[in-house]
């Protein structure tokens, strides 16, 4: 970090060239300081002043600091709007910078943008251009903002965005990790529509030391304490990492991401946010911009961020991306039956959607750990040893919503809610696979 040193006596600058002392000195006091003369004169016109960079414990001025805090607002009209997208492992994210000149109420009216799809395995290097097609926008919590409406995002002189894009080649085509598109044909279905799908994402991630890949709390090659005390725990022997927690939540709330609470989860260094009720495409939006936030702030913290579903073998707790869902007709009276018959068709699609749930996730699938098997279906009341569970007050009031406990951390959340989508309200199995799957299950529809 570079640091400006002065001579230390009553911060004079009569400096000879036997001076050899030198101590900090803030901002403040470079901007002040006056040059004095002393009893001979002024200074000597062969005096020499340096500004050494060096590193010190004392008054240690962080000039990066203050160009990032830098309010440019009275200066310029034009806008800073990061360009977000998934990468070539359908998990990783990236994300470049472009100035826009002027605001703008709606992802259209944003420029589409290009990027070097040989470079994040999305495009051969003979043909990497890769177009960026912006489709939500979020408020940006890391450069800031003149904001004083959070609720709106446009009619500001200067503001900064978070834009999710998804992926095309240049004739249009979308590519291969670009799930958003399909998942957005599904939610714009008719029959979609009408029922109005909700999410509510259970979004659990790992925290890792640096360097050892170890999670945040564990003592580097061993292991703590058995699971039992670190759930929603406090204090410092049992919750590792709720500073970063704290932060991707206010973060989240600045930058209108739909997150609606955060907890510390079963195995220590481990936590969980929920991000909805959100409607259809949104919810998939609204979970790749919080991933976004959460990678940004442990890369400011040192800290390594893993979706990995099972970061830990052994008698631990794995993560999950639990997907709470409900249509119109399951929230209205009579919804436990709708509810009942979404069962039948999850259980006889069992193995597309285990097959679209997140990589790595038989691992964590294995019956143990409040999971259930990964080669079998089930579903319960309460029962979070079940692919599907349902809660006691949905079944006491007959009617609410299911939760779909087979996703992985690293779960796609465009496939994931359009598939539980298609597969209650647009698939039909036939009366024959119905009728077997209902007996196999105990339920009556």
């Amino acid at each position: 970090m570079a640091q400006i040193l002065a001579p230390c006596t009553q911060w004079q600058m009569r400096i000879t060239k036997s001076s050899t002392s030198a101590c900090p000195m803030t901002a403040k006091m470079w901007n002040s300081l006056l040059f004095r003369q002393n009893k001979k004169g002024a200074i000597a016109k062969s005096a020499k002043f340096r500004v050494l960079a060096v590193k010190s414990e004392n008054s240690t001025i962080n000039r990066v600091e203050d160009l990032l805090n830098l309010d440019i607002t009275p200066f310029t009209d034009k806008i800073i709007a990061e360009y977000i997208w998934i990468g070539g492992s359908g998990i990783d994210l990236r994300s470049k910078s472009r100035t826009i000149s002027k605001p703008v109420e709606h992802p259209s009216e944003l420029p589409k943008w290009n990027y070097d799809g040989s470079s994040t395995g999305q495009a051969p290097g003979e043909d990497s251009e890769v177009i960026l097609y912006p489709q939500a926008i979020f408020r940006d919590p890391f450069r800031g903002g003149p904001y004083t409406d959070l609720t709106k995002l446009v009619h500001y002189s200067n503001f900064v965005m978070k834009v999710i894009c998804d992926t095309y080649t240049p004739q249009g085509e979308p590519i291969p990790t670009n799930k958003r598109h399909k998942a957005a044909e599904i939610f714009r279905n008719p029959k979609v529509i009408a029922e109005v799908p909700w999410y509510g994402i259970e979004q659990e991630y790992t925290l890792l030391q640096t360097d050892v890949n170890w999670p945040l709390g564990w003592p580097v090659g061993g292991y703590p304490g058995p699971q039992g005390p670190y759930y929603c725990g406090a204090g410092a022997d049992k919750s590792f990492g709720r500073d970063i927690s704290d932060a991707h939540y206010k973060a989240c709330l600045y930058a209108g991401i739909n997150i609606s609470g955060t907890n510390g989860e079963v195995m220590p260094g481990q936590w969980e946010y929920q991000v909805g009720p959100s409607v259809g495409i949104e919810a998939g939006d609204h979970i790749w911009g919080s991933r976004y936030i959460l990678e940004r702030i442990t890369e400011q913290a040192g800290v390594v961020l893993s979706l990995d579903p099972k970061p830990i073998e052994g008698d631990w707790n794995g993560a999950g991306c639990h997907t709470n869902f409900s249509t119109k007709s399951m929230r209205e009276d009579g919804g436990f039956e709708v509810i009942k018959k979404s069962i039948l068709n999850l259980a006889l699609r069992h193995k597309d959607h285990i097959s679209a749930y997140g990589e790595g996730n038989e691992r964590r699938l294995t019956g143990k750990h409040e999971t259930a098997s990964i080669d079998s279906f089930s579903w319960g009341v309460a029962n979070r040893g079940c692919s599907i569970r349902v809660g006691r007050e949905t079944e006491k009031q007959g009617k609410g919503y299911l939760e779909d406990r087979r996703p992985a951390s690293n779960m796609d959340p465009y496939v994931v809610t359009s598939l539980l989508a298609e597969t209650t309200l647009l698939w039909e199995p036939t009366l024959e696979a119905e009728a077997l799957a209902a007996q196999k299950l105990a339920l009556k529809v």
